[in-house]
């Protein structure tokens, strides 16, 4: 899968960041999810990021 960088919050590739794939889709890099309620399937994994980082994608027609 190829990904292209579309925002984060910092240069060095160490943070939250929204990227998209050859395949039409969005990749999320962010801090792991573990304190929640939720039955998620092994394969799948939740992730959290800052909301700004989503109003910057949008607000620069990233997204």
């Amino acid at each position: 899968m190829k990904l292209t960088r579309l925002v984060g919050v910092c240069e060095d590739g160490d943070c939250p960041t929204v990227y998209a794939t050859d395949r039409g889709t969005l990749a999320i890099q962010g801090d792991r999810v573990a304190d929640h309620e939720l039955d998620i399937p092994a394969h799948e994994t939740l992730v959290e990021i800052p909301v700004e980082l989503i109003r910057k994608a949008v607000r620069d027609n990233l997204i």
